[in-house]
This record gives C-alpha cells, sequence and structure tokens, in this order.
C-alpha cells in the first residue's frame, strides 16, 4: 500500500491555519534574514515560522521570482575551478551571497573566449539578476558588450577597462617581490609572466619590472616569457630562462603554481631553490608554504577578493554607483628565495 498523497503546503494553508492575511504569511517567509521583524509583530513571525516548519513548507522559487521580477540568482563566470585560487575566491562569494539572501552558481570558461561567450549567454538564460566575471580579458571587449545590455556585473581577480572590479593590488605585488629580490642583492633576475591577456599577469610584471628599472637594474624582455599560469607553464618557462647566459639568481613567478614548476626545472638541472636560484611565487596558496623548500610569495586575499566582489555587486544591482577596489598584498619570506 502507498502512502497517501499530500497537497503541497502553500501560503494559502499558512494563512487559513492561523488565520492571517495570505499577504502577511509572504511578507515574513519571504523577507531577508534581517527583515523579518519589519514584516510583523514578533509573535506573529514566531508563529507563521513556526507552523511553516511543522508542515515543511519550501517557498516556490520560481513563484517568488515572478512576483519580484528577481531570480535572487548570480551567475559565476571562471576560467577553471580546480584552481585554487578562483575556488577560494568563489568561497568568498558563495559566503556573502548567503548573507544577502542570493544563490549563486558557477561555470568554467577554460580562458578561451568562444567558450566565454557561449557559457554567458547559458548563464543569463537563466535569468541571473547579475554576473560576476573572473576571467576577463585584458581589451575588455566582450564585456563592454555586456554592459551595453544592461546585465550588472563585477569583475574579480582581473580587471578591464572601467568595469568595476575587486582585484588584488598587483602591481604593488610585483613592487613588493622586485623590492625582496633587490634586498638580497639579485641583479640578474627573470620572470615567467603569465598569460598576456590577463591583467594579473600583466600587473604584477609590470610592478617588479618598473622598480627594477627604478632601481637601475632594467630587465630585458628577453628575460620575460609568458606562459600558462599552471605548474606546467611556468616549468616551460623556467627551461627556456635557465638556457640564457649569465643564468639568473632569481625568478618571479606571477603565481604559485608557475613558481612551482619553475623550481622543478631549476631542480633538473641540478639548482636547488633558495640556495642556487631564489624563487618567488604569487597569491600565497596554501600548498606554498608545505613544499619541501617552502616558497616565498606574495599573498593575495584571495576570499576577500570573493566576498567583497559579492557584495559590491549587490551595491550594484541596487543602483548604487561603485568604484573598483584594490585590495592590499603581503610579501610572505620563505626558504625558496633565503635558503
Amino acid at each position: 500500500m502507498g502512502s497517501e498523497h499530500k497537497p503541497p503546503v502553500t501560503l494559502r494553508t499558512l494563512a487559513d491555519q492561523l488565520g492571517l492575511h495570505v499577504s502577511t504569511v509572504s511578507r515574513v517567509l519571504h523577507a531577508k534574514p534581517d527583515e523579518g521583524a519589519r514584516a510583523a509583530s514578533e509573535a506573529t513571525v514566531e508563529r507563521i515560522r513556526k507552523l511553516a516548519d511543522e508542515l515543511g513548507y519550501r517557498p516556490n522559487p520560481h513563484a517568488t521570482s515572478l512576483r519580484t521580477r528577481r531570480s535572487n540568482l548570480v551567475g559565476v563566470l571562471v576560467p577553471r575551478l580546480s584552481d585554487i585560487v578562483l575556488a577560494t575566491i568563489y568561497e568568498g562569494i558563495e559566503e556573502a551571497a548567503a548573507e544577502h539572501g542570493l544563490s549563486t552558481f558557477v561555470t568554467n570558461t577554460r580562458d578561451v573566449p568562444d567558450v566565454q561567450r557561449a557559457r554567458t549567454e547559458m548563464v543569463l538564460g537563466r535569468r541571473v539578476d547579475g554576473l560576476i566575471f573572473g576571467d576577463a580579458y585584458i581589451d575588455a571587449e566582450f564585456l563592454s558588450g555586456i554592459a551595453a545590455r544592461g546585465v550588472p556585473f563585477v569583475l574579480v581577480s582581473r580587471r578591464a577597462g572601467e568595469h568595476p572590479s575587486v582585484t588584488c593590488d598587483d602591481y604593488q605585488g610585483g613592487r613588493l617581490a622586485a623590492e625582496h629580490l633587490l634586498s638580497l642583492g639579485h641583479r640578474t633576475v627573470a620572470v615567467v609572466a603569465g598569460e598576456p591577456y590577463a591583467s594579473t599577469g600583466i600587473d604584477r610584471t609590470a610592478g617588479f619590472v618598473d622598480t627594477y628599472r627604478d632601481a637601475g637594474v632594467p630587465v630585458p624582455g628577453s628575460r620575460i616569457v609568458h606562459t600558462p599560469f599552471d605548474a606546467r607553464g611556468g616549468r616551460l618557462g623556467a627551461e627556456k630562462l635557465l638556457t640564457q647566459h649569465p643564468l639568473p639568481s632569481a625568478i618571479f613567478a606571477v603565481n604559485d603554481f608557475a613558481a612551482i614548476g619553475a623550481i622543478g626545472a631549476a631542480r633538473d638541472r641540478g639548482l636547488r631553490a633558495g640556495t642556487d636560484l631564489a624563487v618567488v611565487g604569487f597569491n600565497d596558496t596554501p600548498l606554498a608554504a608545505e613544499l619541501p623548500i617552502p616558497l616565498t610569495t606574495i599573498r593575495s586575499p584571495m576570499h576577500e577578493m570573493g566576498y567583497r566582489g559579492l557584495s559590491l555587486l549587490v551595491r550594484l544591482m541596487a543602483g548604487e554607483d561603485v568604484e573598483s577596489q584594490r585590495l592590499a598584498p603581503t610579501l610572505m619570506v620563505r626558504a625558496s628565495s633565503t635558503g
């Protein structure tokens, strides 16, 4: 014998049992966490929520979106969520979204423009209230088209054009890496600079190179190589740099995984990081301090970046004028540069 099918619990069900108008019940149950007290008296709010819990009431998100013309949904686009930096940023986005009564979902674009365009249209098709891009190209051409359609969005991790963004102050981070290596006496240095379309690599490299130039030690273009941001890219970049003469005494890689790849390339040539070759990374991912030779790196406030990015989007969706935010980096000195 099957169990008797029970009709769904609706706002009308609750209102009838409580002897209240359905609009009162709706205001209480659909209010944001900090707004429930303004929807009815404290005693009424408690009665409504207690009965809703007892009967197992669940809001109908489709009906809610029709009433408010909002989905309370934010789409997030990143190159790949397997990257610990992007995963940490997304955790910050999710935390802030929950505080604002929003839901998020994420899709990977692999940093491929055609995929980015297709995935953005897919996300917009889900009637999101706003977007967060973690895969911006520096030329901002695609993003300008999205802005022209009136879609509110915020960039995280990377900047592009004048679009609102929350990033690390990557230029300052590059300066910190250069000042550290200069203080150790390194004058023949090289850079594994990441992809040429991403502001992260561009700005970190610029801060590093400008600081060396200001110190009277220009870094030749031949000692700056562009590679993917992963460990394999860092290895390939370092292999090119370690064929040059004279050998660089230090390498700055614009993220930690590229730095790990550079350490591997050095090891294969009989060079020990921190003793024969100083290596500095960027981001301070959890792995950096736990390597056999702990990695000197620039700490980027990844979680805060995501949290602030979502908070900025909420303000933008509310019609406020917003400004981009640059978060301060921190130098973390470890054995890969000091031995």
